[in-house]
């Protein structure tokens, strides 16, 4: 990136107001919970009040700058817990700070230093032609002329958002609006980014770009980021740092190798050769299926490919190859049997 963001980093280092929490983390969740009361019917007249815990007991801090994979499978309370460092919901019980500001009590000023993407939903106007939400975001942030300007034509050109600006909303696809919503969500120069499912429903160029995008931001704005995603190529692409949650409950903070090594995962390298052999010998990886000239090899996610497919390709005929990376709730569900286990 040649040109820099106009940003509101010149405020001081905690920006805007100047808050910075005790701990020295940036974003801070001690012993958070959210329990919800469900109500079920069990009778005519009768309903019976049932509790379900969403978020229990859950711990964590994020530095300044910090691009942070946020996983887990569907149901595992992410995005409650995401809902909750917005200001969207209550903790039932903990504490959570986020540059300094509690967000369930002073939910319009966070909102001044935070971005939300949250991928089915978006916050541009569905009628609307994609230039009048971000003209509309513009007043209500009250974003500075030239720094609006300055922002806004950097973003249309990262993103190719440049045709369709004076597309409606309701028009475009949902890897084009989750294109617009990222611009969106950044025009205000917030300082925390939270991304749910951020490259949902684009093609190969435009996650390239995507990502590409937000390695840049956050190397040169510092843009603190938490990232969900069922995507592993965005988390091993983005993030030095992964979070796994799973019923409510952080199971793993760390490496996203050690992710690996934690729940046994495997890749599975997808080898197409000119004709049908006896099944590949090539250690550590071991043949799981074959179909004519077909084989499906499992190896460590933890290893690399490169080793594997240069020892392929000097001893067998290769005509293509691909690589598919393990399915997340697989691996989550193999740490957790894990650990009952123990």
């Amino acid at each position: 990136m040649t040109e820099g963001f106009i940003g509101a980093g010149g405020e001081g280092p905690a920006g805007a107001g100047g808050e910075l929490s005790g701990g020295g983390g940036f974003i801070e969740a001690e012993g958070v919970e959210k329990v919800f009361d469900v109500h079920r019917r069990t009778g005519f007249l009768r309903r019976e009040r049932t509790q379900v815990r969403a978020v229990d007991g859950l711990s964590f801090t994020v530095g300044r700058g910090e691009m942070v994979g946020f996983i887990g499978p569907n149901g595992a309370g992410k995005s409650t817990t995401i809902k909750m460092l917005t200001g969207i919901l209550t903790p039932s019980g903990g504490r959570l700070r986020v540059a300094g500001i509690e967000p369930a009590r002073d939910r319009v000023r966070l909102a001044h230093r935070i971005g939300v993407v949250f991928g089915q939903r978006t916050t541009l106007w569905w009628d609307l032609p994609l230039i009048d939400s971000y003209r509309l975001m513009h007043r209500m942030y009250r974003i500075p002329d030239a720094r609006y300007r300055a922002d806004l034509d950097r973003l249309v050109e990262l993103l190719d958002l440049a045709e369709l600006l004076e597309v409606p909303v309701r028009q475009l696809s949902l890897g084009q609006r989750m294109r617009g919503d990222i611009a969106a969500a950044l025009l205000h120069d917030p300082e925390v980014l939270y991304l749910d499912e951020p490259t949902i429903g684009l093609d190969v160029i435009s996650k390239a770009r995507v990502r590409e995008f937000l390695r840049e931001l956050n190397t040169e704005r510092g843009t603190t980021v938490l990232l969900t995603t069922h995507d592993l190529q965005d988390i091993e692409q983005l993030c030095s740092r992964v979070m796994v949650i799973d019923h409510g409950r952080l199971m793993y903070d760390g490496p996203l190798g050690g992710l690996h090594e934690a729940g046994e995962s495997e890749r599975t390298l997808v080898v197409d050769l000119e004709r049908e052999l006896p099944p590949i010998e090539a250690a550590p990886a071991r043949v799981v299926r074959v179909e004519g000239p077909r084989q499906w090899l499992a190896f460590p996610a933890s290893q690399s490919a490169a080793p594997l497919v240069a020892a392929i390709a000097a001893r067998y005929p290769l005509v293509d190859l691909s690589v598919r990376e393990p399915d997340i709730e697989a691996v989550i569900a193999k740490m957790y049997a894990g650990r009952t286990a123990v």
